[in-house]
């Protein structure tokens, strides 16, 4: 149908309006005229169209469609609007049609397949231009400017220099100069593709890259040429950025550098433990020959030193079976690549073992194990820092340790020994026998002086101030005494329904092999499955006595049934609080776990100690204050904030019964210091390590003494040592610590403990009589023979002694302390007051019978009349004895 024009009647008799016309002048609107959507479009009046009138642009068309959209609503006005746009045409053209014409909803906004094309190759471009950019201006330094000798600079506390440490130890060797057999068994323990790969392991990059992305375990370089890069052009940090800069050396290394060369590099830069730099460094340290001089055999036990000297040196009794593993492994993967036959490969059927380390003279006396200490602790603070990087050299290390401590507590040993132990006249008792010490400041956690054996010079590598294995023995008690104030007995409940904190004037029963019960009341049952009775020091019938009185003279049975009634798990969590390892702890299940049978270094048993001397706030030890690397300071060192581990009243009691222990217990020989001490000492089962841990309000310090055969390190008896019959805690230790406290302190005020406020009550044991009996109450006599035990259990009326020395000010002076429930013992007494005096006292249980231990028991319980040796064997190889 052709389209028509609609006609509007004219009253005034005029002809027909022309096409377009808008009326007559001065009328109103003319004539509708349709539109390409079929709705009448109105022209203003007078407007006529013609072909030089603009067009709508196509913003306006579409915002003139949502208009009319928004009017006629929905989808119909949607359509309207789009199909008016289309009709009109697109108006002006934009570079980038987005969001895209003509389109609506969700699909305006989504690209177009050309759109997204465009996209990929932009990006794509951009990439490619980056990446030849980057391979373009990556240049490769020389290698002699790279290994060049740097040192790792010590200092002592007052920041001058301790000794320094470096890679001195390298020699730059050609290829011909090292043994093929190395060379085989480098690249068929690191990359047996080394000679056909591009140097490139990409997902061995994406995957380590991936692991750094989300905070995991790095990883090291995969192929034998990104291992070489990363030793003689990149520091050693696992680093997005050192990744990136890896790729595109490794890159140019490859295509500029034939194999040989990158074989030469990378054996003359790699790490091999023992300071060793490079191969030929490594062939001497290891087996005192040139690199060229390898055999098959020492040749694979030093390729699997790469993979990480400190975890697969055979030097250290932990690495051997590891080492050894490896190296079959490595010998196995040369008849696997051909490197050997099966015939050469069958001839190294014996683990080819290193020579004895040779010192540097740098590191004589107890630099060494100081060195140690702060290397340990720069390791474990900033994972970034290997040993490696250490041994590259280039690190200043600030460590807490001051000189005159140092050289003091090495004084003290030296004099100890000289004094005491004979080689030449005793060879079967006085050879062997080790020292470890470590003095804190409580309250901060400085370590101020180590001492860590006789000297590298004089073979003695271990570091015995963070010694492990060794049992701690009695030392251990004021952790089950602390948790009993801290968190009560489960044997008694307070008002609340909780368990009861108790006082140090709890009596416990401490008569010689005691049955021992567990909280609900049951026996403890041993491995013979009889009821466990556990043993004292000396034999006899002691009554019951209060935790004070058991502290100081150390008796086993109040702790082994007060660790019963508090929980050994409880004792466990609050030895953690205080600053001993978790990991360290013998299983707390057992009976005699309250004895020390844990195995726990002097470091943390110092630590522990600093802690109640700092009225219960824990300060983790540290040994460095500030470490810089290539000039750049690293965050994190130092000291670090205290931590409350205990009530300041249940350390200020502790602290007041250990003070007991020093003036008139085991660990009298601190009087000699002439200022307030308070300490502990320790003797283990067969006489095996004796303790003293002691301190005062400056300094705690912990001294082990131990014997044991460097060859098989394995702990022998102490009987006999330095002639004794035995040795105990409050003997030779005790001796080096008062000689080491009188130098260390000699330039620092005397100060008293705080005065302990009073904390719990007086709890006793089950069976305990509601008066006190006539308990044997040992004298501070040193004779070797304990006197006979009293005869009777009837109770006796309290008497009061009289003061036979002076009292500690602050400490023990009546008066200057608030009065606990029942009267406690001045140090300077004879006897308890209220508990009673003893008509016949015993000798002092410091002296362990040979053979009878002080405590007979290391492990799980057993029972009988008797201890067994089993008994005081046990779980934890060796029961721990009571001093």
């Amino acid at each position: 149908m052709s389209e028509r024009r609609r006609r509007t009647p004219n009253p005034g008799g005029e002809g027909q309006q022309p096409p377009g016309g808008g009326g007559r002048q001065g009328e109103g609107p003319g004539p509708d005229e349709l539109r390409s959507d079929g709705a009448g479009r109105r022209r203003p009046s007078g407007v006529r169209e013609t072909a030089q009138q603009p067009r709508m642009t196509r913003a306006e068309m579409r915002k003139a469609a949502q208009k009319k959209g928004a009017k006629g609503g929905g989808r119909r006005g949607d359509a309207a609007a789009a199909s008016a746009a289309a009709a009109a045409g697109p108006g002006k053209k934009r570079f980038i049609d987005y969001p895209r014409f003509g389109k609506t909803g969700v699909r305006r906004w989504l690209p177009s397949w050309k759109q997204w094309l465009s996209a990929f190759v932009l990006v794509f471009g951009c990439f490619v231009g980056l990446v030849f950019y980057l391979y373009q201006t990556t240049k490769v330094p020389e290698l002699n400017e790279l290994v060049k000798d740097q040192n790792t600079i010590y200092y002592w506390a007052d920041n001058t220099e301790m000794t320094r440490k470096g890679q001195t130890n390298r020699q730059i060797v050609e290829l011909k100069d090292i043994s093929p057999h190395l060379q085989d068994a480098v690249i068929a323990a690191e990359n047996k593709s080394f000679k056909t790969d591009s140097g490139i392991d990409p997902k061995g990059m994406l995957r380590a890259v991936w692991n750094m992305a989300k905070g995991g375990e790095t990883q090291g370089a995969s192929t034998i040429t990104q291992q070489y890069v990363k030793n003689a052009y990149l520091s050693q940090e696992q680093t997005l950025s050192r990744k990136v800069r890896e790729f595109f050396i490794t890159l140019k290394i490859n295509q500029e550098k034939e194999k040989p060369e990158i074989l030469t590099g990378y054996l003359n830069t790699s790490w091999f433990g023992r300071g060793a730099n490079g191969a030929q460094a490594a062939a001497q340290a290891y087996y005192g020959v040139d690199a060229k001089d390898l055999n098959v055999c020492q040749s694979a036990m030093l390729a699997g030193l790469l993979k990480g000297a400190a975890y697969y040196d055979p030097t250290n009794p932990a690495n051997k079976d590891r080492a050894q593993g490896r190296w079959n492994w490595i010998l196995d993967q040369m008849v696997d690549t051909k490197a050997i036959t099966p015939e050469e490969r069958a001839k190294c059927t014996a683990f080819p073992d290193p020579i004895a380390q040779k010192p540097n003279s740098n590191m004589n006396g107890e630099i060494s194990y100081l060195v140690d200490t702060a290397n340990k602790y720069v390791m474990a603070t900033d994972k970034t820092i290997t040993q490696q990087m250490i041994d590259r050299g280039g690190l200043k290390i600030y460590t807490t340790f001051e000189k005159d401590k140092v050289d003091a507590l090495k004084s003290a040993v030296d004099a100890v020994k000289a004094e005491n132990l004979n080689p030449q006249k005793r060879p079967d008792n006085d050879t062997n026998i080790q020292f470890g010490s470590a003095s804190i400041r409580p309250g901060d956690g400085a370590i101020v002086a180590l001492y860590g054996g006789d000297g590298v010079e004089n073979g003695h590598f271990d570091n015995n101030a963070d010694a492990t294995g060794v049992q701690v023995g009695s030392t251990f008690k004021p952790f089950v005494l602390a948790t009993a104030m801290q968190t009560g007995v489960q044997t008694a409940k307070d008002d609340k329904g909780k368990p009861k904190r108790i006082n140090a004037d709890s009596r416990y029963l401490a008569d010689d092999m005691s049955e021992i019960r567990k909280a609900d009341g049951s026996l403890v049952i041993g491995d013979d499955g009889k009821p466990y009775r556990q043993k004292n020091e000396d034999a006899g019938k002691r009554g019951y006595v209060s935790l004070r009185m058991a502290m100081q003279y150390s008796y086993n049975v109040p702790f082994v049934q007060l660790n019963q009634d508090v929980g050994g798990q409880n004792v466990a969590d609050i030895a953690v609080q205080m600053g001993i390892k978790k990991e360290s702890l013998a299983d707390p299940k057992t009976a005699t776990f309250p004895l020390g049978t844990s195995t726990i270094s002097p470091i943390r048993m110092a630590t522990a100690y600093g802690t109640l001397a700092a009225s219960g706030k824990e300060a983790e030890p540290y040994s460095v204050t500030k470490v810089e690397v290539s000039g750049v300071e690293r965050p994190g060192f130092g000291k670090k904030e205290p931590k409350v581990a205990l009530e300041p009243a249940v350390a200020d009691n502790v602290t007041d019964t250990l003070v007991n222990v020093a003036v008139n217990g085991t660990g009298k020989k601190t009087k000699d210091l002439g200022r307030p001490v308070a300490g502990k000492t320790g003797t283990t089962d067969q006489n095996k390590s004796a303790w003293w841990v002691g301190y005062t309000p400056q300094l705690a310090t912990s001294v082990a003494m131990w014997r044991e055969d460097p060859t098989k390190h394995e702990r022998q008896s102490l009987n006999g040592t330095g002639g004794k019959e035995s040795i105990h805690g409050g003997d030779i230790p005790t001796d080096v610590f008062t000689r080491y406290m009188k130098a260390a302190l000699a330039n620092e005020k005397k100060m008293d403990f705080p005065t302990p406020q009073p904390v719990g009550t007086e709890v006793d044991s089950s069976g305990a009589p509601s008066t006190a009996s006539a308990a044997a109450t040992p004298t501070t006599t040193d004779s070797p023979t304990a006197p006979p035990a009293a005869q009777t259990q009837a109770p006796q009326p309290p008497v009061q002694p009289q003061p036979t020395q002076t009292c500690v000010p602050g400490v023990d002076c009546p008066g200057d302390q608030p009065t606990p429930s029942h009267t406690r013992p001045n140090p300077g007494n004879t006897c308890l007051p209220v508990i009673g005096c003893p008509t016949q006292p015993p000798g002092p249980t410091d002296t362990t019978p040979p053979g009878g231990g002080n405590g007979g028991g290391g492990g799980r319980p057993t029972g009988g009349g008797k201890p067994t040796p089993s008994s005081t064997g046990g779980l934890q190889g060796g029961g721990a004895a009571g001093q």
